[in-house]
């Protein structure tokens, strides 16, 4: 028991440092950040690896760890609707993922497409009200575009790496 909580705790770790370096393949370019969502993948994978809590964990604390050692997201509001974001897709993808019984592409897909839309709304809902406190509007249409169409490529890469990556993960732990 004790050894599976390490393991966890480890990989969880694990996932947190990637999450912080895998941005700069993007060039630390906001732009293409916000079009290959790179800090979603590690957050998703430890919640499905790991287990909801620490998926909730490693997604909570990934923005702030990153926006205080590398001074980027900014901590406030980005940093803070990027954590609820980021926090909801671990928590969801695994809560999810551990209800079901058999755990192939089904249950994947599901998991990672109810994450997927819960944590946009998430992003949605804290980015217009922390964007409203500061008296900024955030439209309908700025969500879809934020949300939805501008960051195709990164939803495209999520729903190709995170099931195979996954899968990968589970087939060599039965071996």
């Amino acid at each position: 028991m004790k050894s599976t909580k390490t393991k966890k705790l480890v990989l969880s770790a694990m996932f947190l440092c990637i999450g912080l370096v895998l941005p700069f393949l993007t060039g630390q370019i906001k732009e293409i950040g916000d079009s290959l969502l790179p800090k979603h993948l590690p957050v998703m994978l430890c919640g499905l690896i790991c287990g909801p809590g620490y998926g909730l964990t490693v997604g909570l604390m990934l923005p702030f760890v990153r926006s205080l050692t590398f001074g980027m997201p900014p901590i406030y509001p980005n940093a803070v609707w990027m954590a609820l974001e980021l926090a909801t897709y671990g928590f969801i993808i695994g809560i999810i993922y551990f209800h079901f019984k058999s755990k192939g592409y089904k249950a994947l897909y599901i998991s990672l497409i109810a994450a997927m839309l819960s944590g946009r709304l998430v992003w949605g809902v804290s980015k217009a009200l922390l964007l409203g406190l500061g008296g900024k509007a955030f439209t309908v249409a700025m969500f879809v575009s934020g949300g939805f169409i501008d960051s195709f490529p990164g939803i495209i890469l999520q729903l190709i790496l995170i099931p195979f990556i996954t899968r990968m993960v589970e087939n060599r732990k039965d071996a």
